[in-house]
């Protein structure tokens, strides 16, 4: 009675509102000699990229067979607008701007107290 099983995915949005992504049934085939023993069996869901920033929230994997539900602790997922970006050069340039403009500064002071004597 319990070879016959299905598994749902799922996530919850921020929102709490329950969005079913995947189901299957599957019926497993208990080899002989294999009877009364437990079994683990993997399965695997890849998601499609998420589609927006909406996407965020926890994903869930349940398994019902027999009347009995077992559940995942789940995932949760922040989906961003944007990936990760490079900073940008703006601080090569402000500490580049920085050194010039401190150069000349000492350069002008030196120039100044040699002419003084």
């Amino acid at each position: 009675k319990y070879t016959k099983f299905s598994i749902f995915y799922y996530w919850i949005n921020s929102l709490g509102q329950n969005t079913s992504i995947y189901t299957r049934s599957e019926n497993v085939p208990i080899p002989p000699g294999k009877e009364n023993q437990t079994a683990t069996l993997s399965y695997n869901h890849i998601i499609i990229p998420l589609q927006s920033t909406s996407s965020t929230g926890t994903y869930y994997c349940k398994v019902e067979w027999n009347g009995i539900q077992k559940m995942g602790n789940g995932v949760f997922v922040l989906a961003r607008g944007t990936g990760y970006l490079e900073t940008s050069s703006g601080w090569k340039i402000l500490v580049t701007v920085t050194t010039l403009l401190a150069a000349l500064s000492i350069t002008a002071t030196l120039l100044l107290l040699w002419k003084r004597k």
